[in-house]
């Protein structure tokens, strides 16, 4: 069975240490590895203006960017399974699993 994992995160260090704890936790169980691989960086651009009546040409610009990587397990077993939802993940870490 084929296991696929998508992990977002606004934050790119505390993505790296999830991705760590995630690969450590799939060795462990004997199962094979791929990645992670690292996705584009996904920017999003808000431009604000700062005076809602005179002055439109004085704007803010705020950006969001989201981080991604791509991790597949080839050779999972039902430990391996087991272990990846007993996976306590911090907040603003989005995780998305897909077998294939």
């Amino acid at each position: 069975m084929k296991i696929r994992l998508q992990i977002k995160a606004y934050d790119y260090k505390l993505m790296n240490q999830v991705c760590d704890k995630i690969c450590s936790i799939i060795t462990l169980t004997n199962a094979k590895l791929k990645g992670p691989v690292p996705m584009p960086t996904r920017r999003r651009i808000f431009c604000v203006l700062r005076s809602p009546h005179v002055n439109k040409d004085a704007r803010e610009h705020f950006e969001i960017k989201t981080y991604k990587r791509l991790i597949d397990i080839n050779d999972s077993s039902l430990q391996t399974i087991d272990s990846l939802k007993q996976l306590n993940l911090p907040a603003g870490i989005d995780l998305c699993v897909n077998f294939i």
